[in-house]
């Protein structure tokens, strides 16, 4: 007797334990899976995503931004950009939430290992390089030297500040923040993030260099990358916002004859120059 395959568009029903307000516009959510069985088997790994889901408005991708070595609870990061954005906005601990998750592929974190990595987050984009840098920091003997590079528009649009300042003192890694608009208070960098790339001028040898952050900031930091000597395969970012459905069924976020949502959301730079140019 075969069971019947699972229903891939049919949510778990979450609670969220925990709201936090990481900037004016960004909320994270910390989420527990109604059934304690479900939520002791959630198995996920670093770049996977989550469709989150308020019922009777609908749905969308968001990066599970806390680590699989910390599984307390989910996390997910939210921007209020949209009309189910902000009804997540208004949600607080207590309130019910759907979740399809994991979904996606992950950072290749396995073949990472021994390699230094250099982490280039803008914005919101820092949240799927959260995952990422926890779950190496958790698995510090694995990684060489660890750069974070972070840059948000000014101080109070940096999300994770809770951290940011841990990761300061860390000595096991570098921390860099810039703002694109400091203020007399900032006490770090000021200036868009390629331009901070080219003056810490990381070495391309033997690293990896992850980006997430808005197209346009990929687009400039790719560039400066090239100049500083990585190759193509050096690169790896992640797509996750053009998912949609999630399985490779709507086929609203390919790209030439990838799906994002199947072959994606994390690509090499090498492997998006086989596509057609849509960064």
């Amino acid at each position: 007797m075969t069971s019947n395959p699972p229903n891939v568009y049919l949510p778990d029903m979450a609670t969220i334990v925990e709201v936090v307000q990481e900037t004016p516009a960004i909320k994270t959510f910390r989420v527990v899976l109604n059934s304690e069985e479900r939520m002791q088997a959630f198995n996920f790994e670093p770049g996977q995503v989550g469709q989150l889901s308020v019922l009777g408005v609908g749905e969308s991708t968001f990066v599970i931004n806390s680590p699989p070595t910390r599984k307390d609870y989910l996390q997910f990061s939210v921007m209020k950009v949209g009309e189910l954005t902000s009804r997540l906005h208004r949600l607080k601990a207590g309130d019910q939430i759907g979740v399809r998750a994991p979904l996606g592929n992950a950072f290749p974190y396995e073949s990472m290992k021994g390699k230094n990595i250099v982490f280039i987050g803008g914005g919101i984009g820092m949240a799927p390089l959260r995952t990422l840098l926890l779950f190496m920091l958790d698995n510090r003997a694995d990684y060489g030297d660890i750069t974070l590079l972070y840059g948000a528009r000014s101080p109070r649009d940096m999300a994770y500040g809770y951290e940011v300042e841990e990761w300061l003192q860390r000595k096991d890694m570098r921390t860099v923040l810039t703002v694109d608009n400091g203020t007399p208070e900032w006490k770090h960098k000021v200036g868009l993030i390629p331009n901070i790339l080219r003056e810490i001028n990381p070495s391309p040898e033997n690293t990896v260099a992850v980006t997430c952050g808005p197209p346009i900031m990929i687009k400039f930091t790719v560039q400066a990358l090239q100049e500083l000597g990585f190759d193509d395969e050096q690169v790896v970012t992640t797509l996750e916002k053009r998912m949609k459905c999630g399985v490779g069924i709507c086929g609203r976020c390919n790209m030439g004859t990838s799906y994002v949502c199947k072959d994606g959301p994390v690509y090499t730079l090498a492997q998006l120059k086989q596509l057609p140019n849509e960064m």
